[in-house]
């Protein structure tokens, strides 16, 4: 489905990635791993084709995405819910989801009533500003904004980040619940029992680079990956 053939980027004469190799299958869930500055966030915005390439290539089946202006990705069916939400503050919860809504117009009522489905307090909130809301309920409108273009794949840099317990677990549930309609989720998490509960795989990146990927499945929080590439 998703596939990453040793790609490097980074940011002007600054190299980040170093010969990333990912796969995701439909319906799979991989987290990605490891220290600030590693590499992760800079993953998914080369799949977004936010940070150009300059070796390897990105493919969502047969398409290149990297060859694609980030403007177009959306439309290929991969969507982002970038680290801190970016929601547009000034605009009502409704007026946000009507800017994910874009990429499916002829689709828009059954896509817009699935996120609210998935997120009916936001059902309760369309009126009010996305600024005003709480944290929790920021994380929603912003991955259900995301979730309005239909995606196949689906981006989350740090979904868990300052959410309380009730919350983590309500996103957690619907990545599961992403999951059993085959739609592929790769998200960047610090909180190690999160991974462990969320993700299938978990790929450990250090320097840019991909540096052991391994199941979740029997995985202990006290395995010697988190200390050597997540613990201080």
């Amino acid at each position: 489905m998703l596939t990453l053939a040793a790609i490097d980027a980074g940011y002007g004469p600054v190299q980040v990635l170093r010969g990333v190799s990912l796969a995701l299958a439909p319906g799979e869930v991989l987290c990605l791993m490891g220290r600030n500055g590693a590499g992760k966030s800079t993953t998914l915005k080369a799949i977004m084709g936010l940070v150009p390439l300059s070796a390897g290539e990105i493919r969502l089946d047969a398409t290149r995405l990297d060859t694609l202006p980030a403007h177009d990705v959306p439309w290929h069916g991969v969507a982002w819910v970038p680290q801190g939400r970016r929601l547009f503050a000034e605009l009502s919860v409704a007026e946000n989801l009507e800017i994910g809504l874009l990429v499916r117009r002829r689709h828009a009522r059954a896509a817009r009533d699935r996120v609210l489905t998935l997120f009916p307090r936001l059902g309760e909130r369309l009126a009010q500003t996305s600024g005003t809301l709480s944290g929790g309920e920021q994380q929603m409108l912003a991955i259900a904004r995301a979730l309005c273009t239909e995606p196949r794949v689906l981006l989350l840099d740090e979904p868990t980040e300052g959410l309380q317990p009730s919350m983590i677990a309500l996103i957690r549930d619907t990545i599961a619940t992403l999951k059993a309609e085959g739609v592929a989720t790769i998200l960047v998490e610090q909180r190690v029992d999160a991974a462990i509960a969320i993700a299938d795989r978990i790929a450990f990146v250090a320097g840019g680079a991909v540096a052991e990927t391994v199941a979740t499945a029997g995985l202990s929080p006290d395995a010697p990956q988190f200390r050597a590439f997540v613990g201080v």
